[in-house]
């Protein structure tokens, strides 16, 4: 039976796909790059995560919210994701730290979903064709009328999103980890190493990993330059993960070329800021086709693989890198992209993927180690 007018949902895809199903969550209409993430939990974690700003996120796993939502596995205070398509949407949420229905977190949060549709053959759309704009609406207008507004819709390329995601002001972040049974390491130095955190779009697990490790991390807008850097005396500087294209962040390459000019600072980039150390060495970025999003990604060299957890739409490029500053010591072995990088020279590395894995394995977590060990080397 056709479903009720206020309940019905359209899907419409700028190459003029439609898909119709069941509405979720918050009432409405909305646009954004149409992407897949092949992870079969952590969904609060995607949909909070900076990162998928300008984004409508198919989820491949078949059911979504049968855990529920909690105050815990959010990265961020809202979510930044712009739409949710799932397939089958759990009726009821059983889980022991559930706070909140996944349905209901959505509504107040204003966050549109789609669900009922048939996710595997859009996912092998997306993976032949690439990702594509797109809206999801429940406001009752014609699928005619909704594909002329997502063909007026901007490409993801030349977008700079960070500048949208990044927090306006500095802070302090020295809370612990925030689920108490995270057993991973947790130190605690008697002078805490000095970290400043370029905020991109940056994930409080991040964060949280950052202080296990032993660091007392000052987080500046995306916009920060050298002065307001070194003012905080930094021990070592971290580049954040994000949205949006790498190359539009012009004023983060900017600093980070500076920062690359500073004699033995330890650097540190994770997903988005990997790409801008990168390009600020002289390297050069492309959008992949559709991109890398799940938990089970196998990425290393030399017979050593880490499983990782990956949320990007861009990459560097191998061949524009300096091989007289820059080595290559991981690449993603699914498709052979730079997964991770270290400057010949410098105390500087950037990693594709995201070592703090919430969620996801541990595997990587070792390079927030690493990052700490080049500044007790620079303390001496």
């Amino acid at each position: 039976m056709p479903l009720p007018s206020s309940r019905q949902a359209h899907l419409v895809l700028a190459d003029g796909t439609v898909l119709t199903g069941e509405a979720f969550g918050h009432r409405g209409s909305v646009v954004g790059e149409v992407v897949f993430n092949t992870g079969m939990t952590g969904y609060q974690e995607v949909l909070t995560d900076p990162s998928y700003a300008g984004q409508l996120v198919t989820f491949t796993y078949p059911e979504l919210g049968n855990t529920g939502v909690n105050g815990d596995d959010q990265e961020a205070d809202l979510p930044h994701a712009r739409g949710v398509i799932a397939r089958q949407l759990a009726p009821q949420a059983s889980n022991w730290r559930s706070s909140e229905s996944l349905d209901g977190w959505m509504d107040r949060h204003g966050l549109v979903g789609i669900c009922g549709v048939d996710t595997r053959a859009l996912v092998r759309r997306l993976r032949d064709g690439g990702a594509i704009n797109g809206v999801i609406s429940s406001d009752g207008r014609s699928p005619a009328e909704l594909l002329a507004e997502v063909r007026r819709a901007p490409s993801m390329e030349g977008l700079n999103l960070a500048s949208q995601v990044s927090t306006p002001e500095p802070y302090q972040w020295s809370s612990p980890c925030r689920v108490g049974f995270d057993q991973r390491l947790k130190q605690r130095p008697d002078h805490p190493y000095r970290v400043v955190a370029i905020d991109f779009g940056i994930k409080r697990a991040i964060l949280d990993r950052l202080v296990a490790h032993g660091c007392a991390v000052t987080v500046l807008p995306s916009d920060a330059d050298l002065e307001m850097v070194l003012s905080h005396q930094p021990e070592g500087v971290f580049l954040s993960n994000g949205p949006g294209d790498p190359a539009a962040v012009d004023s983060g390459i900017d600093l980070a070329r500076s920062l690359l000019d500073l004699p033995n600072m330890p650097l540190f980039g994770i997903c988005l800021g990997h790409q801008i150390l990168g390009l600020a060495l002289g390297g050069r970025t492309f959008k992949l086709g559709f991109g890398h999003r799940g938990l089970n990604h196998p990425c290393g060299t030399s017979g050593q693989v880490e499983i990782t957890s990956q949320n990007h739409g861009f990459a560097l490029s191998s061949e524009a890198l300096p091989e007289t500053m820059v080595e290559v010591t991981h690449l993603n072995l699914n498709d052979r992209t730079v997964a991770a990088f270290q400057h010949r020279h410098q105390p500087v590395f950037g990693i594709q993927y995201h070592p703090e894995a919430s969620p996801g394995p541990h595997d990587a977590d070792h390079h927030f180690g690493r990052f700490v060990a080049l500044m007790a080397d620079r303390r001496g």
